[in-house]
């Protein structure tokens, strides 16, 4: 059985909250993942990221946050370290974010913002999808 392939949705990266990415990445590593040697500091989100691909469109998304202030921060004070959110790589984050909107969802931000990765982002707000935070990305 083959999977259908989508052509304006797929899983980007499943970004997981770490206090310290050094340290967590060697669990990836150790199941054969390679990180990109290129940290990217965010610095609107108050974070560092580090990548690892999985398949031809997945990846891991470590997120280190680099102040107090930074929601990721905050999210490992309050939940500890783990996943944070899912991410779907999109052709057009503006058409899909108006699309999700005319459905009901709602949205952290009024616009899409320039996340990591040079990619235009938004994320879909947890309380309208069952709890779980959803960013759409697009590759610009």
């Amino acid at each position: 059985m083959s999977l259908p392939e989508l052509n304006d949705c797929v899983l980007d990266h499943v970004a997981i909250a770490v206090k310290s990415i050094s340290s967590a990445k060697k669990i990836y590593e150790d199941m054969g993942l390679v990180f990109s040697p290129n940290l990217e500091e965010v610095k609107e989100q108050k974070v560092i990221t580090a990548f690892a691909q999985i398949d031809k469109h997945g990846h891991i998304e470590l997120l280190e946050p680099t102040s107090e202030e930074s929601t990721i921060h905050k999210y490992i004070q309050s939940k500890g370290e783990g996943i944070h959110h899912l991410c779907f790589r999109v052709t057009d984050v503006k058409a899909k974010q108006a699309e999700l909107l005319a459905k009901g969802y709602r949205f952290i931000y009024p616009e899409p913002k320039l996340g990591a990765g040079g990619c235009l982002v938004n994320f879909m707000h947890p309380k309208s999808t069952g709890g779980v935070l959803i960013e759409l990305s697009e590759k610009v």
